[in-house]
């Protein structure tokens, strides 16, 4: 008589799941395509469950765990255990090494020879977990991809007299563009980007050659150098996957496009512009929608002084609160952190963005649509009708839409908004300079966070130091901190010899009092709202910069390199 199976068959688990109201819809799955990983890819293309949901379910039918690639601490120690070539034709990627053993992910963690064969190439004991297949794959490109490799496909491709002529017409361009060898190193260079949590790729033409640089943690590094013949091409390249026009190059163009990662996308936003030497295009890249982790408030560091009148200011009924602060500050983190806090089944939450960044559950989002002339405005004026407790206003860009948030905040609404301020004050000011009346700003606006980031130490390689009395004097008023230990990162391979790795949010917080809200009324400089605020506990974001610095997050020049001076303590 034959044994029973040691664990659930997966078609069985999705059947047990709450709310499982699809029995004809998975048993033709089920009939079409077997019990095993095609199954899997079946349900989860089919939406009949998440992705995560389908992959746990089918690892306990293994009898394993499920970790996502994307979603897990990879290392470098645990991909410099598996040559490149191994992983490919296995299938499979380390995560990291823990107590001597590999943790690593396969597709097929069950298979007990292909993990012993893998073991001993490794020479490393290996705890496998499953992943899909296409994650791995995609996982492989990111996390193997480097500098070198990419240099010497930039170097191949340099040397082929296919790109000799720079007058090339448009198709024979857009073929070049299109041809296997520049799509390869193009991918490769987002793929490294990803990889070196890059968040701008610059790509521009030098008068000898091209270079491509990278923005990461707030620094702009120089990544890779390529020859100029090249150059047109890559750009034709990329304005092809946005749908631009590769014959225009004497006019700024603007696109978007995305690349798969696995099951998910990444997406990317790109500005080209002419230049003396050949266009200039940089690159955004914006979060992968499904996988960029919510960072809640209490996990952003804020300090407590900040944090809990913040925390109190978003659970009011109405009014307008304001995150400000330049390009990649963090502030649309800090309000998706503001929302997943308030975001509970009787609150009725809707976003207007551009674009969506993070998929909020149980949250409304809608990205503007520039190419049909749909504006923030117009959904604004739209979200108004659909019974709204909470709205989300990616930025505040026109008269228009800043009229209708504060109209929105005076009849019951709370609304949540991003403007480009250097302060908190200004964001204000800055409303009335809009064209927005001060007798509608004084009632509508009830609090303004400002925000920066700053690089974060490396924890790998941090050491403590003592600064200078002349340093110490000129950031700090109090006495007492020459024998304060502050800190810094010494450079390592973690963190490419930077010193730095990750970043770190600082603010300042001006709560609306009445006496704030007369002074707007009376068309109030930023001087004066600054003084008021001061009264009822405001410090500017140099103090709570500093804060951060004696904590050992961050040092004095990068809260330096991203404040205008004033008294800190």
């Amino acid at each position: 008589m034959a044994k029973p199976p040691l664990n659930p068959s997966f078609g069985d688990l999705i059947r047990k799941t709450r709310h499982f109201d699809s029995e004809g819809e998975l048993a033709a799955l089920e009939h079409q395509h077997g019990e095993g990983l095609p199954l899997l890819i079946a349900v989860i293309e089919t939406k009949l469950l998440l992705k995560d949901d389908a992959c746990r379910l089918y690892a306990d039918t293994l009898g394993f765990a499920y970790v996502d690639p994307f979603a897990s601490l990879i290392t470098e120690e645990a991909i410099a255990a598996v040559p490149i070539e191994v992983a490919k034709k296995v299938g499979m990627i380390g995560l990291y090494v823990l107590d001597g053993v590999l943790t690593a992910v396969f597709s097929s963690p069950n298979d007990a020879t292909l993990v012993k064969r893998v073991s001993q190439i490794a020479q490393i004991p290996i705890s496998p977990v499953f992943a899909l297949p296409r994650d791995i794959a995609d996982a492989i490109l990111i996390q193997y991809s480097n500098e070198k490799n990419i240099e010497e496909s930039l170097n191949e491709l340099g040397h082929s007299r296919l790109f000799d002529n720079p007058d090339l017409a448009a198709d024979r361009l857009a073929a070049l563009a299109d041809s296997e060898s520049v799509v390869q190193i193009l991918d490769d260079i987002f793929y490294y980007a990803i990889r070196e949590r890059a968040t701008d790729i610059h790509i521009e033409a030098q008068e000898t050659e091209s270079r491509v640089r990278f923005r990461i943690d707030g620094q702009l590094r120089e990544v890779l150098t390529y020859s100029r013949k090249l150059h047109r091409a890559f750009i034709s390249r990329i304005k092809i996957v946005c749908n631009l026009n590769i014959a225009e190059s004497r006019f700024p163009q603007d696109g978007r496009f995305s690349m798969p990662v696995g099951t998910s996308k990444a997406n990317f936003r790109v500005s080209s512009i002419p230049a003396q030497y050949g266009e200039k295009m940089v690159i955004r890249v914006l979060a992968t929608t499904s996988k960029k982790s919510m960072v809640t408030l209490e996990k952003m560091m804020m300090s407590q002084p900040i944090l809990k009148p913040f925390q109190r200011l978003i659970q009011n009924p109405n009014g307008i609160i304001f995150v400000t602060g330049p390009t990649g500050s963090g502030k649309t983190t800090t309000l998706y952190a503001a929302l997943h806090e308030i975001n509970k089944p009787d609150t009725n939450i809707s976003t207007i963005e551009d674009p969506i960044e993070i998929q909020l559950a149980g949250v409304t989002q809608t990205q503007v649509n520039a190419h049909i002339d749909l504006k923030f405005s117009t959904v604004l004026r739209a979200l108004l009708r659909q019974d709204p407790d909470v709205i989300l206003v990616g930025e505040i860009r026109d008269l228009e839409t800043a009229k209708i948030a504060s109209e929105a905040a005076m009849t019951g609404h709370i609304v949540f908004a991003t403007l480009h301020t250097n302060s908190a004050a200004q964001a204000i000011v800055r409303l009335i300079e809009i064209g927005v009346e001060p007798y509608m700003v004084a009632p509508s606006i009830i609090g303004v966070l400002a925000q920066r980031l700053a690089a974060r130490i490396c924890e790998n390689c941090k050491e403590p130091y003592y600064p200078t009395r002349d340093v110490l004097k000129k950031y700090f008023k109090e006495e007492g901190l020459a024998d304060v230990p502050f800190f810094r990162g010494r450079g390592c391979t973690a963190c490419r010899g930077t010193g730095y790795k990750g970043r770190i949010a600082f603010h300042e917080l001006v709560l609306i009092t009445e006496e704030i809200r007369t002074l707007i009324t009376n068309n109030a400089s930023v001087q004066q709202i600054t003084a008021a605020a001061a009264k009822v506990g405001f410090k500017p974001l140099r103090y709570d910069g500093l804060k951060k610095v004696l904590l050992g997050l961050t040092t004095i020049e990068e809260i330096e390199a991203n404040t205008s001076f004033e008294w800190a303590t």
